[in-house]
């Protein structure tokens, strides 16, 4: 799968370094354009020559070569992926302070495409809380770590952080990019955001949804190959992505009329939407002024969406629910599953620190059909998004 990839490759400096060219050879073996970028550390534990040699490329060690420039942005928008291995303890925290003193930091900061670590360090080095939450802080920005491996270290150490063996990490980026094209062809309709409910031309009914868990579920699903139709509530967030449509609507009627014109054309939905339930009976026409200690605004249900759509859905269609819970989640979680005729159905909790909404994180659980639960640790959305489209698509193998 990584015929034709461009693979930039930054090494620094780490007694691992080494195997830097035995990881250029696989690259290369494997149909891989390899682009190598190396920190003055690095040139220490090998050769620039042997890298270029290897790459058929000149190896950039500094963002000025010999009073050349090297322009980096290009460098980063060049590539498919960019691969750090090995990452020092101090590339590590570079990369996510955003420490931009070498030629690696400053193509990382521009690169647009998926960005992959592989640490290499002593024992302590790497279970330093320091270290650790360098590494969460980088996979929050949705870069990918590729596990130390444990045995012995330079130190003479045994234990946790070895850089992982160039064959893992070539099977590494080869299962991230044939991940690419799994949903390839494939129709989603993913709701997202809040909903207004208008009680007079200035005020409203809402909630405090962001809309980021249901736009990094959409992105994942372009970025693997889908056509995703994005009914996206009040919200700031956008998307670039050519695979991605948003149909922005204000409340819950306009969201259910924009999902029942998609749903019959769609293989698979997500509803990640925080749907108002009720809605003002009816709507001022002009503000509504203050002249009592007291107002009463009568309340009418909105129209279930995910209930009306599941009611038509067809069986070679996948529908994905979404609960947020304060009490009894798991319980309420597989009734509104088996309601609604979802597939499966994701479930946070308000008491789990980091869930929820206006987080960047998320904590879940995944409820299948057969009563099955998956949880999951506290991780970025954007990670969150990648577990939940990897269990429908495991679900869908399984079908």
């Amino acid at each position: 799968m990584l015929e034709g990839k461009k693979i930039l490759l930054g090494i620094s400096g780490s007694i691992a370094a080494y195997k830097a060219a035995f990881l250029t050879r696989l690259l290369i073996k494997a149909g891989a354009e390899v682009q190598v970028l190396m920190t003055k550390a690095a040139t220490h534990f090998i050769a620039p020559l042997t890298l270029s040699t290897l790459s058929k490329k000149p190896v950039h060690t500094s963002v000025i070569d010999e009073e050349t420039w090297n322009n980096h942005v290009e460098l980063g928008l060049w590539a498919d992926a960019m691969l750090v291995a090995p990452t020092t303890a101090t590339t590590l925290s570079k990369m996510a302070h955003a420490i931009c003193d070498n030629v690696i930091v400053a193509t990382y900061l521009s690169a647009r495409c998926p960005v992959f670590f592989a640490p290499a360090m002593d024992l302590d080095m790497w279970q330093h809380p320091a270290t650790q939450n360098n590494v969460k802080k980088l996979q929050s920005y949705g870069n990918h770590l590729i596990p130390v491996g444990h045995g012995e270290l330079a130190s003479g150490l045994v234990g946790n952080g070895r850089m992982a063996e160039p064959e893992n990490i070539i099977k590494t980026l080869a299962q991230y990019f044939s991940s690419q094209t799994d949903f390839q062809d494939k129709k989603v309709l993913i709701t997202a955001g809040p909903t207004y409910e208008a009680i007079d031309p200035v005020r409203f009914i809402g909630n405090r949804s962001s809309g980021k868990m249901g736009m990094a579920i959409a992105e994942v699903f372009a970025q693997r190959g889908a056509k995703v139709q994005l009914v996206l509530g009040p919200s700031s967030l956008d998307s670039k992505h050519p695979n991605i449509e948003i149909i922005r609507v204000e409340s819950a009627a306009q969201m259910y009329e924009a999902c029942a014109k998609k749903f019959d054309t769609m293989d698979i939905a997500a509803l990640a939407a925080a749907v108002a339930d009720y809605r003002p009976a009816s709507v001022a026409d002009q503000k509504i002024k203050k002249k009592s200690s007291t107002l009463q605004i009568d309340l009418e249900k909105t129209t279930d969406i995910a209930a009306s759509l599941g009611k038509v859905k067809r069986t070679n269609q996948w529908m994905v629910g979404f609960a947020l819970e304060t009490n009894n989640e798991v319980e309420n979680a597989k009734g509104k599953l088996e309601r609604k005729n979802f597939d499966m159905i994701v479930l946070n909790s308000l008491r789990d620190k980091g869930a929820g909404f206006a987080h960047d994180t998320n904590k879940i659980k995944i409820i299948s059909k057969d009563g099955s639960i998956q949880t999951f640790e506290l991780k970025s959305k954007k990670e969150v998004a990648v577990d939940i489209v990897n269990h429908l698509k495991k679900l869908m193998l399984l079908s």
